[in-house]
């Protein structure tokens, strides 16, 4: 059985915090969607942070507003102490759909964000050559996406995302459309590439076991409007990150968790029987 490895999260200031932040979107005819309201957390240097909610309830609103896609109704967002205004290289994404460039081989794509921002060619390919063997994709740096899996054709896009040196990884449920093997492989091989990297993650996802096995910390938040309704850590894994499913399921505390969260969304579910429209004039 694999051992498992020490988690990188440390006390001190929030390397993210997120204060008051909301969101209203214009429908036009004087009416507005108000899609999340007064949310606020911090993530700290080296953690892995999940938001989890019921869907609607605007995590990847949040996670678009801190990347910087979107620009917030209220509130503010820091990053290393500085507030967000704009997408900016301090915050890597990773989205969903596969993003790769199908013209580039996987070394190229994985050198594009870097040679647009001007670094050597040498320095290029030898850090863009540390992030595929970080991945695990040495055998296909020479390989075109068309030519990969899907669980590969993420690995290149987190390779891309983490060799622009981001202050922050930001990921939109990155393996949500794995079939459900290779998405426990990803979330493992996640796991080694974050602690390889000593990357700060903020991940948004629905699947409440992926936020239980990758998260130090999870963001629950409710319907909408989303706010935050709970901050659980996963106290069950005793400080370190847990590097296999088999761990996490047989580890006390697990199912007890699991459970919480469980009742926490079916309560979100009977909530919503009780609002017909988010819509407000």
């Amino acid at each position: 059985m694999a051992m498992p490895s020490q988690a990188t999260s440390t006390p001190g200031s929030a390397k993210l915090s997120v204060r008051g932040v909301g969101k209203r979107y214009d429908l036009g005819n004087r009416m507005t969607v108000e899609a999340v309201r007064d949310v606020s957390f911090d993530v700290t240097e080296g953690e892995i942070c999940a938001l989890l909610g019921p869907s609607g309830c605007g995590k990847s609103t949040v996670l678009r507003m801190v990347a910087g896609l979107e620009d917030p109704t209220s509130g503010a967002m820091f990053l290393d102490g500085k507030e967000i205004h704009g997408p900016d290289k301090s915050r890597g994404m990773v989205f969903q759909r596969y993003t790769s460039f199908d013209w580039m081989t996987v070394r190229k794509n994985v050198e594009y964000g870097m040679r647009i921002n001007g670094v050597p060619r040498d320095e290029r390919q030898r850090n863009a050559d540390r992030f595929i063997q970080l991945v695990k994709l040495t055998k296909f740096k020479d390989a075109y996406p068309r030519e990969l899996s899907g669980g590969m054709q993420q690995r290149v896009a987190i390779a891309r995302t983490l060799a622009n040196g981001p202050s922050i990884l930001l990921m939109d449920e990155p393996f949500g459309a794995l079939d459900a093997e290779t998405k426990w492989q990803m979330q493992e091989l996640m796991i080694g590439i974050v602690e390889k990297s000593n990357a700060t993650v903020l991940l948004v996802t629905h699947d409440i076991e992926e936020a239980i096995f990758l998260a130090d910390r999870i963001v629950f938040m409710s319907r909408h409007p989303g706010t935050v309704r709970e901050t659980l850590v996963t106290e069950f894994k005793g400080g370190r990150r847990l590097a296999s499913h088999e761990e996490m399921l047989e580890a006390d505390g697990f199912y007890e968790l699991a459970k919480k969260i469980m009742h926490l969304m079916r309560d979100e579910m009977r909530s919503d029987d009780l609002e017909d429209s988010p819509v407000t004039h």
